[in-house]
């Protein structure tokens, strides 16, 4: 399985929109359109109007037929598909509380978060859901290697290639890099940090599982057309 994440940032917007209902507008597009999963990441929302964007984005997917369970060899929790068929994977970055309230796929971490192995604990105990879905950020093999270890499902890895949007995660990793962790973790690795529709088939033959990107969806003129020749490049 190949994997399409729009990750999202309400104060990147081409429109200028600030608001969290300016980014859900782009959010029930970029779920219209057949992205597999929707990070949102507004780490600066109120907890309340977090809560309300999950809500929304949980209630537009649902609109899109029932969950299917995936059947990939690496054996995810996750629930994905297309469009008219079945629905995509809402994720909350950071907030698993929020994740938890709203009742979406899960919760992405990263080095700021809380640890992927309390959250797996949390999990394996009854706490959560067991299909619920953790995911985290890391910049290395040996993190990558940690937090499979400690019961992520899947990673981000990167940056990748060169991005304001990644400058405080360090220099852009390259494809070589990202080839080295594809190559030595179980669990999907996904690709971020600059890719864009011209990079995205590197990803893929680096091994990488998915991308994941800010702009390249949120931007899109017709984004529909965007993640039809996103997924011909598969």
């Amino acid at each position: 399985m190949r994997i399409l994440c729009y990750v999202t940032d309400r104060r990147g917007l081409a429109n200028g929109g600030t608001l969290p209902t300016d980014l859900f507008g782009v959010v029930a597009r970029a779920i219209r359109a057949g992205v597999d999963w929707v990070q949102i990441r507004e780490k600066d929302l109120p907890a309340r109007e977090l809560l309300a964007l999950a809500q929304s984005a949980g209630a537009e997917n649902r609109g899109f037929g029932p969950p299917e369970q995936d059947k990939s060899k690496n054996n995810m929790r996750i629930v994905s598909g297309r469009f008219g068929t079945t629905r995509a994977s809402i994720i909350v970055n950071d907030r698993l509380d929020v994740a938890l309230a709203a009742g979406v796929a899960g919760v992405h971490l990263g080095g700021e978060s809380l640890p992927v192995a309390a959250v797996n604990a949390a999990r394996e105990g009854g706490i959560l859901p067991k299909e619920f879905l953790i995911g985290a950020s890391c910049h290395s093999l040996d993190a990558a290697r940690a937090a499979e270890r400690d019961g992520a499902d899947y990673i981000f890895f990167g940056p990748v290639f060169a991005t304001p949007s990644k400058e405080k995660s360090g220099a852009s990793q390259g494809i070589g890099k990202l080839a080295e962790v594809s190559r030595n973790l179980k669990i999907p690795v996904l690709a971020i940090g600059g890719v864009n529709e011209e990079n995205a088939a590197d990803c893929f033959a680096a091994g990488a599982a998915g991308i994941a990107a800010i702009r390249m969806f949120q931007d899109a003129v017709d984004l529909p057309a965007l993640v039809a020749r996103l997924r011909n490049r598969m």
